[in-house]
Formats: C-alpha cells, structure tokens, sequence
C-alpha cells in the first residue's frame, strides 16, 4: 500500500491516502502550465457509517499564492462509508508553477448528523525539471 500512495494521514481512525502524479502529456510548460493527477483512497477505518458530505482544498503555488476550493462531494458523488469500506477517487490539478502543493480536510457527516473533520495530507506537486518552462 505504501508504494502507491506516497502521503497518508489518519484522523479518528479514517484515514486518507494519496499518490500523485506529474502530467507531461496535459502540461505546457513554455506556456505556464503544469498538472497534475492525484488519487485518493479514504478508508473508513473506524466503527460507525460516516457519509462524506463537504471537501476543503488548500492548494499553494510557487509564489506562495493559496487558493482555498470548497464544494460538495468529490467528484460528483457524496459516498456512504460503512466500518471497513473504503472509496476511491482520481481527479486533477493545473498550476502556473512548476511547483506547489495541496492539503485539506473532508467533512463527513455521523448517523447522529454531528460532523467529522478528516485530515487530508499535504503533498507537494514538483514537476520534473525536463518540464521547467522559459522564464
């Protein structure tokens, strides 16, 4: 497990992994831009059903220029998660920089409906220099 998911961070026995990946093919880097996929598998780890309801992305660029992204669900969907079940998701994120990094929390939602803040790790996004763009 720890192969492919290089970050991982556990809070309130859910934990969340992430590998992510450097994107040449979407990249333009002689035109500032630079991606990167990332995949997520949280595992519900504790012993209660928790519903995912709300993500909180904290994402950095080069400059240090934050960008905070809210929303509901991720990709779309907001899963129910029994004891022991676990869901995974691939999504995407474009930088101006060659470099950055992400981190953030989920909001899940206990059969009581009292919320549950679950740690996302931070992770760096560096682009390989080969993918260093003209400045």
């Amino acid at each position: 497990m720890k192969e492919l998911f290089q970050h991982a961070a556990v809070t309130d026995g859910v934990t969340v992994r992430v590998a992510v990946n450097f994107l040449p093919e979407q990249s333009h880097p002689e035109a500032g831009k630079w991606f990167w996929v990332y995949h997520i598998r949280i595992e519900n780890g504790s012993h209660e059903p928790l519903q995912l309801r709300t993500r909180h992305w904290r994402i950095t660029d080069g400059r240090g220029m934050v960008n905070h992204v809210d929303g509901e669900g991720i990709v779309g969907k907001q899963p129910m998660l029994q004891p022991g079940e676990s869901h995974d998701y691939v999504s995407g994120c474009p930088l101006t920089t060659q470099h950055g990094s992400m981190e953030g929390f989920y909001t899940f939602v206990r059969t009581d409906g009292s919320p549950l803040e679950i740690r996302i790790p931070f992770f760096p996004l560096a682009a390989p220099e080969t993918a260093e763009g003209r400045s």
